[in-house]
Parts: structure tokens; sequence; C-alpha cells
């Protein structure tokens, strides 16, 4: 079964509540997305990292429920 957009937000703004999140389904299918996530939480932390905490919010779900994620992520402007 799928995972919807909204859950994926779900979860991220679970981990991270300050976060500026959008989804953007890439194929149509539930299994393919884009998130851009925006955090002041990623301030002073590599790329890797930024990514890796958003991954860390999903729980898992990572090539199971959720195919595939194409990821940016940055901090607010300042």
């Amino acid at each position: 079964m799928p995972m919807d957009a909204r859950d994926i937000e779900t979860m991220i703004k679970a981990a991270l509540p300050d976060a500026q999140v959008t989804i953007r389904d890439l194929a149509g299918d539930g299994d393919h997305y884009a998130a851009t996530v925006i955090s002041e939480s990623f301030r002073g932390k590599s790329r890797v990292q930024q990514h890796q905490i958003v991954y860390q919010s999903l729980k898992g779900q990572m090539g199971g429920v959720l195919h595939a994620l194409a990821l940016q992520t940055g901090v607010p402007d300042a």
C-alpha cells in the first residue's frame, strides 16, 4: 500500500516541529515523492546530516512502503 503525502509530512513535522515541508508526488503512484524540508534544526549540519535526520523521522518506511524520496533540505533565510 502506497504512503500518503500527508503521512510523510506528519512524520517529518513530528521530528522537526518547526519545519516547512513541501511534498510532491512525482509519478502519481504514491511511491515516488520529492520533499523540500526547511528547518532551523539543520543549521550547522552538513547536507548528509540533514538528510539523515529526515530519513530517521520516517521510521524505517524508506525502501519499504515509501519507495523513493528525492530530498532537498536547508535552513530558513535570515
